[in-house]
């Protein structure tokens, strides 16, 4: 076994579904270890170091969300890939509110699972500097200075739109519901508030996109909130 290899940890109860995430992952070079049960996932994490969980939304016993919650309790950093039905919008709003940090549409793209699995296995990986600047394309955000470039260019934030900033960008990749995303830039006391985060996504727009109306960077996740491209991933749809 190569240490430098990724393991990741498949739940789904159908069988066709772990051997064809098995056959394709091994392929990539992953360690794949297989759970047929919510309950069994729990005692796995519990017991076993992983660098990636793909979870089955929809199972019996214990239920995806319960599942992902429980692991959100045992490892808060560990990298949660819900495995969602297409039109299932709910359920992904609660997959990620209870601690996911992407999903994934049945039937899977090979270059969606597989990115998407690599963009969070990297976010996962420890960085040697937390307030490192951060650079995603032609845009870099420093926190120490309270800087915003874009191709060297300074862009003039207001305090709560470097706030929101950085918050997406630190998520690169990862889709943020939209009360997930009022809650951790403005506080506890906000959620409900879409208009009110519309305005905000809008003006950063502006300010950040070549074209706001077609956006490369802020995109849009239907029904569900917002993802900053971190450019390994598919953009279509936005």
């Amino acid at each position: 076994m190569n240490a430098d290899q990724d393991t990741v940890l498949i739940v789904d109860d159908e069988r066709s579904i772990r051997m064809s995430l098995r056959t394709i992952l091994s392929t990539l070079g992953y360690i794949i270890v297989e759970a047929s049960r919510g309950e069994e996932a729990i005692a796995l994490v519990r017991t076993a170091r992983f660098d990636a969980v793909l979870l089955d939304i929809n199972m019996p016993g214990i239920s995806g969300i319960d599942v992902c919650r429980s692991i959100r309790r045992m490892t808060p950093q560990l990298p949660v890939l819900m495995l969602t039905v297409q039109g299932s919008e709910d359920r992904k709003i609660q997959a990620l509110d209870a601690g996911a940090d992407d999903y994934i549409t049945k039937p899977f793209h090979l270059g969606e699972l597989t990115a998407r699995l690599r963009a969070a296995v990297r976010r996962n990986k420890p960085s040697p500097e937390v307030d490192a600047p951060i650079r995603i394309g032609d845009i870099c955000l420093d926190p120490d200075r309270h800087l915003v470039l874009k191709n060297g260019c300074r862009v003039h934030l207001t305090p709560k739109e470097f706030d929101l900033l950085q918050f997406l960008m630190a998520n690169a990749g990862r889709p943020v519901a939209h009360g997930k995303l009022l809650r951790s830039v403005w506080g506890p006391e906000y959620g409900d508030e879409l208009e009110y985060l519309r305005t905000f996504i809008r003006q950063l727009r502006l300010k950040i996109e070549d074209d706001p109306g077609t956006p490369k960077y802020l995109l849009t996740e239907s029904h569900i909130g917002y993802r900053f491209n971190d450019f390994d991933l598919d953009t279509s749809g936005v």
